[in-house]
């Protein structure tokens, strides 16, 4: 009886001791500015405020200094993907913001569907779904954790920035409709728009902002991080550097704002009418809230990382981020959320202007190499279209065309296209995707290129341009999408809930935030996740 009371006991004590609910945060806020460089945040800190959003992150919270992406290509469907999977390409399956599917012989954007509807606006731009996503996210997993009591949310101007965050079972995923000027989503998500986010369109906020005009934040001549105001590298456009006159666009054209930082302005006011309206953050029950700020992205491909545009944005930002963090600490309550900052992918000079900084830079015209290939292996084989483009660094064969060939034709194609490749100035290496593992490379590229690599929706060559060559953008701006460091790396910042300040030089990975999160929620890491803890922020 004595043994039999002590084992209950101790039954009772011990079940006792993992009886109470892990400590969770109420908020998870996830950032991603899109095409952010990790070196952003030291080339303008000693023009970012103390109240800002940067400089207080890097100052209290906990900043990994040396973060980068481990697959090519460096895009913005597989950045988002990739951070909030925990994974690369090859498991998740979002091979770019476009690829070739080569069972269906078509070509897929990444958040596509067909059999879902618009909810929202009159246009056709919310025909959206996760549907392409092979594995979970993190938000999904905290709704399981949860049994489906916590709250999901994904925004972005960008219909693959916000899905590709929240993944399947999200209670909600919003992006903007530059046509009509109004945030919509699917009826993958819901049926019908809530009356709030109609009243929030209502107030069409992007006339305001036009009427307002995009002027610097500070005199010009203070931009010294930057070149000089309308230089040739940037996309030209009506007007001629700053002050840009948005004036005309009011009530006429709502796709220009998202080319300015008041698409990030209008991002974090409706992130803001999500938090409200939706109660996130308001109870014991984690709600998760991913933001991603997609003008960055879109200024940059426009004027590039040197111009006085990109210098302002950031500066803008900072501020807007400050804000917003503001804001937290009076709705949420300061120490009762989490936020992670990252970006999906970084950003190329533009190769004018390395080239009139003595270092090698060119551009490539794509169209110009598919045209070639397939004139000269129509010559050569008599078939007149065996390459059907080049696309995220891969030359996709035509696989009806070469599936109707002996394997010592198909080898013989396949030697022709490279080496016509290797005779191209951009060129540093090609070869076939399907023989990766004997080619001779850079361990980095060769894991890069691997975890890039899902057969049904890669190419069947690849190619590595040489450093700062780029495809298209002959008449001005840049792009990403390559392996090289100024594409892959990444900031990460951690700040809020049980996040001391502090800071890492060891190198990790954007798939590690995934499972960094699950461990500091306790709960399941995606189920696809190839990353490690970042061990530094859990002490």
């Amino acid at each position: 009886m004595v043994k039999y009371t002590i084992l209950l006991a101790f039954i009772f004590i011990q079940s006792n001791s993992y009886a109470q609910a892990p400590q969770r945060p109420k908020l998870v806020v996830g950032i991603v500015v899109d095409q952010m460089r990790w070196d952003f945040l030291h080339r303008y800190a000693d023009r970012y405020a103390a109240n800002g959003g940067f400089k207080r992150m890097m100052s209290q919270g906990f900043n990994c200094e040396n973060t980068s992406i481990s697959y090519v290509p460096t895009y913005t469907a597989c950045g988002h993907a990739g951070i909030y999977t925990g994974s690369v390409p090859s498991i998740h399956g979002i091979t770019g913001n476009n690829w070739y599917d080569n069972e269906l012989q078509e070509y897929v954007y990444c958040t596509s569907d067909s059999n879902v509807s618009q909810v929202g606006g009159t246009s056709k731009a919310g025909k959206m779904s996760p549907k392409n996503l092979l594995t979970s996210t993190i938000c999904q997993e905290l709704k399981l954790a949860t049994n489906s009591r916590s709250k999901t949310v994904g925004i972005s101007l960008k219909d693959r920035g916000s899905i590709l965050t929240v993944g399947h079972n999200a209670d909600a995923a919003w992006w903007y409709d530059g046509t009509t000027g109004q945030w919509i989503t699917s009826t993958y998500y819901i049926k019908n728009v809530p009356a709030w986010v109609t009243a929030f369109n209502n107030r069409t906020l992007v006339d305001k902002y036009y009427k307002e005009g995009w002027n610097t934040l500070y005199p010009l001549p203070s931009y010294v991080q930057s070149t000089k105001d309308e230089i040739d590298s940037e996309v030209k456009s009506s007007d001629k550097g700053f002050p840009y006159n948005l004036s005309a666009n009011v009530g006429v054209n709502y796709n220009v704002v998202t080319a300015t930082p008041f698409g990030n302005t209008l991002t974090s006011e409706f992130a803001k009418a999500n938090i409200e309206n939706e109660r996130l953050g308001e109870d014991s029950i984690t709600d998760f809230l991913a933001i991603s700020y997609s003008s960055p992205d879109l200024i940059g491909h426009a004027y590039g990382p040197n111009s006085i545009e990109v210098e302002d944005t950031y500066l803008r930002l900072d501020a807007e981020l400050g804000t917003f963090l503001d804001y937290l600490d009076l709705k949420i309550g300061k120490g009762q959320y989490l936020v992670f900052l990252s970006s999906d992918h970084g950003v190329a000079h533009v190769p004018s202007f390395m080239k009139s900084n003595k270092i090698p830079a060119g551009n490539i015209n794509t169209k110009s190499l598919v045209d070639a290939m397939n004139a000269g292996l129509n010559k050569e084989f008599s078939e007149s279209k065996l390459v059907i483009n080049l696309l995220n660094n891969q030359v996709i064969l035509d696989t009806r065309l070469m599936e109707s060939k002996s394997r010592a034709n198909k080898n013989k194609i396949k030697d022709w296209v490279i080496q016509f490749l290797m005779k191209q100035e951009a060129v540093q290496h090609a070869f076939p995707l399907d023989d990766l593992k004997n080619t001779t490379l850079n361990d980095t590229q060769k894991k890069m290129i691997s975890n890039g690599y899902y057969p049904k929706r890669s190419g069947h060559i690849y190619v590595i341009f040489k450093p700062q060559w780029i495809q298209g953008f002959q008449s001005g701006g840049t792009t990403h999408g390559s392996w090289n460091p100024y594409d892959a790396r990444i900031p990460l910042l951690w700040y809020g809930w049980k996040i001391s300040p502090g800071s890492t030089m060891r190198e990790v990975s954007m798939s590690d935030i995934a499972p960094t999160l699950a461990a500091l929620l306790r709960v399941q890491a995606p189920n696809g996740s190839v990353g490690n803890v970042i061990v530094e922020i859990t002490k």
